[in-house]
């Protein structure tokens, strides 16, 4: 696959939590390309921690993204922008070489199991959705893992967003933090990019305050490279990149080459 174009800018931005360069070389090296791309005000790298969690539900709830529940104790409400939905087929995408080691080819119509995209419109694609995506905003990385830490089955990723929802939801819905880059060391992981694609200052006003983009909404799976990259959604699965697009779609390629199968919602009933 060819590469993508980077922005050619002197681009360094603050770094307000962790130390970069503690960081495995591949990891340094994944944070450090984006940021010159995507041109955030500052870098997070989360630890995962209990304080850290509280200080992005503040965040977030002082910029009106959230609001506390009384009834119960650590709930919250996000009214998201009604625009920004769960999955929609025709921008979700799996990048391949070949059609047909995405989605079966059907002698007429459109196939019902997947969209294909060519590498080359996926460059064309990203090249005018990413460049100074994340500008006014921060660069979160969040180290996580599918399963538990020590088990021979789990697998690592690093996501970067600009979502501080999407923090405090892999919080809850994966193991995140620094335990995980301790883990992690220099082995494999898969890299998530995603953005709600609205740099500051915002063109124009947010619906329920909730950050998306959904004209340019684009959710895009490149299993050859282990990569998961989403532009324009904050809704669930399309920015918890953790969910579907590894627990599934990614999974399910490293599953064929490692003998296993994916699975992302089994239930199990015991007789």
């Amino acid at each position: 696959m060819p590469s993508r174009k980077q922005t050619q800018v002197n681009f360094a931005p603050k770094v307000i939590q962790g130390d970069p360069e503690n960081l495995a070389p591949a990891v340094r090296d994944f944070i450090e390309r984006n940021a010159k791309l995507c041109q955030p005000d500052a870098v997070h790298v989360c630890d995962g921690s209990e304080e850290e969690n509280k200080r992005i539900l503040g965040l977030m709830a002082e910029q009106g993204m959230i609001r506390k529940l009384s009834k119960y104790e650590n709930c919250w409400l996000a009214s998201t922008d009604p625009r920004d939905v769960a999955r929609i087929e025709s921008k979700t995408v799996i990048v391949t070489q070949e059609q047909r080691d995405t989605i079966p080819i059907p002698q007429s119509g459109v196939s019902q199991l997947g969209r294909w995209m060519s590498e080359e419109e996926f460059e064309k694609a990203f090249s005018v959705r990413f460049p100074g995506c994340m500008k006014g905003r921060i660069m979160y990385v969040i180290p996580f893992s599918m399963g538990p830490l020590g088990s021979p089955l789990s697998k690592f990723g690093i996501e970067l967003t600009d979502s501080p929802y999407v923090v405090a939801s892999m919080r809850i819905m994966t193991r995140m933090g620094t335990s995980v880059l301790e883990a992690l060391g220099n082995g494999e992981f898969v890299k998530c990019l995603h953005s709600v694609g609205c740099p500051l200052p915002l063109k124009k006003p947010l619906v329920n305050n909730w950050p998306c983009n959904p004209d340019m909404t684009l959710i895009a799976h490149i299993p050859d490279h282990r990569e998961i990259i989403s532009f324009g959604s904050g809704y669930g699965g399309n920015s918890l990149l953790g969910k579907k697009c590894f627990a599934l779609r990614i999974a399910s390629r490293i599953a064929k080459e490692e003998g296993w199968l994916a699975e992302h919602m089994l239930t199990n009933r015991e007789l």
